[in-house]
C-alpha cells in the first residue's frame, strides 16, 4: 500500500444542492448542529499540529458543499501558508464559485474540481434537485471564472447514472479536446442512495471509455493530482480523461488517502466504517497533540484493503449510516 499523506477534510455536512447521488431522494437529512462541526481553528489546529507530524502532505477540502462555510477564504490561506502543505485542492458543486475564485486563489488554492453531471439544464435539475436554468448557468460561470483565475489543474467530477446522464458521455468527454480541461467520470455508487441505486444500477468505466475510444481513440496520459483515476486523453487534446472506477476496478492498493468528517471523525477508507476515531472529542477534552499523533498513527496501521465489491458482493445496497454529503464526497 502506498504511504498515507493526504487527507480528505469535510468543512459542513451541509449542501445547497440535493444531488441524486449524494442524497436520499425525498428523505429528510438530519444535519449535525454547528456546534458539534469542527471550527476554523480546530481544523487548523488538526492539520498543523497532528496530520502534518504524522506525514500528511496533501489535503482536499470538501463538503456537503464547502464553499457555504464561513470563512473557508480564511482556512485556505491558513492551511496553504502552512510549511508541510505541498497541495491544497478543494471540491466544489460550482454555485459560489464565481464570486470566491479570485479570492481562493489568492489565498493560495491552485487545485479545483467542480462538479458537472450534464450539459443539459433539465437534467442536470434533475440530478442536483435545483430545477432552473439559472443553476446551470451559475455553474458554467463559476468554471469560467475558474478557469479565467488560473486553477491547473481543473477538474470536472461526472457521476454516471444510467438512464440519466449516461447519454453526455461523448459530449463531456469533448470539453476536454479545445479546453485545459480534465473531466472526470466517476462510477455511480451506493452510499446514501439505495433506492436509485437498485432501480437505476451503473456503468462501468470499461464501457464508457470504449464510447470515448470508438469516436476519438485514447491514449494513456498524466496529470497532476493525488487522486485515483486512470487518465487518459483524446489524441491531440489539451485537457484530459480520468476514470475513477471504485465499484469495478478495487484500486485499494494504491489508496493514500483517509477522510475527517465535518464532526470531527476520522475514517480510514469510504467504504469502512470500522475503526473510526472521533479527533473532537479528544482535542476538545485538551488531549496533547503528541497524543492524537499516536492514535491517528494506530488508525492508519488498521486501514483496511477493501472495495465494494468484496464487502457487498456487488449485489446488495450498502448499510452506511451517513449519505455521501455526510461523509465527505
Amino acid at each position: 500500500m502506498n504511504p498515507v499523506d493526504y487527507l480528505r477534510i469535510s468543512l459542513t455536512d451541509r449542501c445547497n444542492f440535493r444531488c441524486q447521488y449524494c442524497m436520499p431522494v425525498g428523505e429528510k437529512i438530519e444535519y449535525q448542529p454547528h456546534p458539534e462541526l469542527l471550527s476554523n481553528d480546530e481544523v487548523l489546529t488538526l492539520v498543523r499540529d497532528v496530520f502534518a507530524p504524522v506525514g500528511f502532505k496533501h489535503f482536499r477540502l470538501t463538503g456537503g458543499e464547502p464553499l457555504i462555510r464561513s470563512n473557508i477564504v480564511d482556512l485556505v490561506a491558513a492551511i496553504s501558508s502552512l510549511p508541510s502543505t505541498q497541495d491544497l485542492s478543494l471540491t466544489t458543486n460550482g454555485w459560489l464559485l464565481a464570486d470566491l475564485a479570485a479570492d481562493l486563489y489568492a489565498a493560495g488554492l491552485r487545485r479545483i474540481n467542480i462538479s458537472l453531471d450534464s450539459l443539459n439544464s433539465a437534467t442536470f435539475a434533475k440530478i442536483t434537485g435545483r430545477s432552473s436554468q439559472e443553476t446551470w448557468n451559475r455553474v458554467w460561470r463559476g468554471i469560467q471564472v475558474a478557469h479565467q483565475v488560473g486553477f491547473d489543474p481543473l477538474k470536472l467530477n461526472v457521476v454516471v447514472i444510467p438512464g440519466v446522464n449516461d447519454g453526455e458521455v461523448l459530449e463531456l468527454a469533448a470539453l476536454s479536446i479545445d479546453r485545459g480541461w480534465h473531466i472526470r467520470f466517476i462510477e455511480f455508487m451506493p452510499i446514501g442512495n439505495d433506492a436509485l441505486f437498485l432501480e437505476r444500477g451503473w456503468i462501468d468505466s470499461e464501457m464508457i471509455r470504449g464510447q470515448i475510444a470508438d469516436r476519438w481513440g485514447l491514449e494513456a496520459a498524466q496529470v497532476r493530482g493525488n487522486g485515483p483515476a486512470d487518465v487518459f486523453q483524446i489524441p491531440g487534446a489539451k485537457g484530459t480523461l480520468g476514470f475513477i472506477s471504485q465499484m469495478s476496478e478495487c484500486f485499494c492498493d494504491r489508496c493514500n488517502r483517509v477522510r475527517l468528517s465535518a464532526d470531527g471523525w476520522l475514517r480510514p477508507c469510504l467504504l469502512n466504517e470500522a475503526g473510526q476515531l472521533d479527533l473532537k472529542t479528544v482535542l476538545r477534552q485538551g488531549v496533547s497533540a503528541a497524543v492524537l499523533q499516536e492514535q491517528v498513527r494506530d488508525l492508519l496501521m488498521l486501514k483496511a484493503d477493501i472495495n465494494y465489491k468484496e464487502r457487498e458482493s456487488g449485489s446488495t445496497t450498502s448499510t452506511y449510516g451517513r449519505t455521501m454529503s455526510q461523509i465527505g464526497g
